[in-house]
């Protein structure tokens, strides 16, 4: 551990390294490189990591029950990956156009539910007016179902420790928000302001949730992971070594660690001098345990 408590686990170098996520059965941590793409497992013990290379922009992934495999969330669509094999086999094309957008950020809930993300992100440098895509869920029964929310860039899934509450950021206009969720149904509804970061405070990215409902959102930009009460004001902030935080995860046998990746995207040669280790993936003890997150996507039903 560095004087701050912040260990450098993995000098990855990534793009934009994201959706850290902790398989307890495996003891291991799963992570994605947006832009390589690439979805990562790595096992802290003994340090080894395997890599899976994709063929269009990786957004979010969820395990298979099994652990067999995974569901990704490519530009290209919905994609279940093979682990032996490494092949691709297609759930569902993307609700939008590729050339604009990507899937961005997905976590699952606790039935298994698969919630899944977008990005403004057009694959041409031209100018354009940025526009709103649906948030998504998605089940092997159902498929992919647009939910009734909209957002530029959405991040920073999170459900409190009843699975009673959702939080979402919008991270392009700064906005947390909070939902009342029917576990069973996956229903949102009575969305109101969590919390709201100023421009000059960078953007909420990816977060996690401790077993006191604490809300702890890599400040993107930044530099910072905050811890923000259930009430949604400030608790504390702790100083990163990397200016682009963008997921957290506790991790580890009592869920007491967490886990952040970082991004080296579009970094000036200067201020990739500053933070050499943009884009690394880093660890902490923040004196807290986080709440058990589910990482599989729940398996059909099979037919009677």
């Amino acid at each position: 551990m560095s004087d701050h408590g912040i260990e450098l686990v993995l000098d990855a170098g990534a793009t934009i390294g994201e959706s850290p996520t902790w398989c307890a059965a495996e003891a291991a941590l799963y992570w994605i490189d947006v832009k390589k793409p690439a979805l990562y497992r790595y096992h802290p013990d003994s340090g080894a990591q395997r890599e899976w290379s994709l063929p269009s922009d990786i957004g979010a992934f969820a395990l298979d029950d099994d652990l067999s495999g995974a569901v990704v969330a490519l530009r290209s669509g919905i994609f279940g990956l093979e682990f032996a094999s490494g092949r691709l086999t297609l759930l569902a094309p993307p609700p939008f156009d590729p050339a604009f957008h990507r899937f961005n950020e997905g976590a699952c809930d606790a039935t298994g539910r698969f919630w899944v993300g977008v990005m403004f992100d057009p694959l041409q440098p031209d100018v354009y007016v940025p526009i709103a895509a649906s948030l998504h869920s998605f089940t092997r029964e159902g498929g992919l179902r647009a939910e009734p929310d909209a957002a530029e860039l959405h991040n920073g899934m999170a459900w409190s420790p009843d699975g009673r509450q959702f939080l979402l950021s919008h991270s392009r206009s700064g906005a947390i928000w909070s939902f009342d969720f029917e576990p069973g149904s996956g229903r949102l509804s009575h969305r109101r302001t969590f919390a709201v970061i100023p421009k000059a405070g960078g953007l909420p990215d990816g977060a996690a949730v401790d077993t006191d409902g604490g809300y702890w959102c890599a400040l993107h930009g930044a530099g910072l992971l905050r811890r923000f009460n259930e009430d949604g004001s400030v608790d504390r902030d702790i100083v990163l070594p990397v200016s682009q935080p963008t997921m957290c995860v506790f991790a580890g046998p009592e869920l007491d660690t967490l886990y952040i990746t970082s991004a080296a995207d579009k970094l000036s040669d200067a201020q990739r001098r500053a933070e050499p280790h943009a884009g690394a993936l880093l660890r902490l003890r923040p004196g807290r345990t986080g709440v058990v997150r589910r990482c599989t996507l729940n398996p059909a039903r099979s037919e009677p």
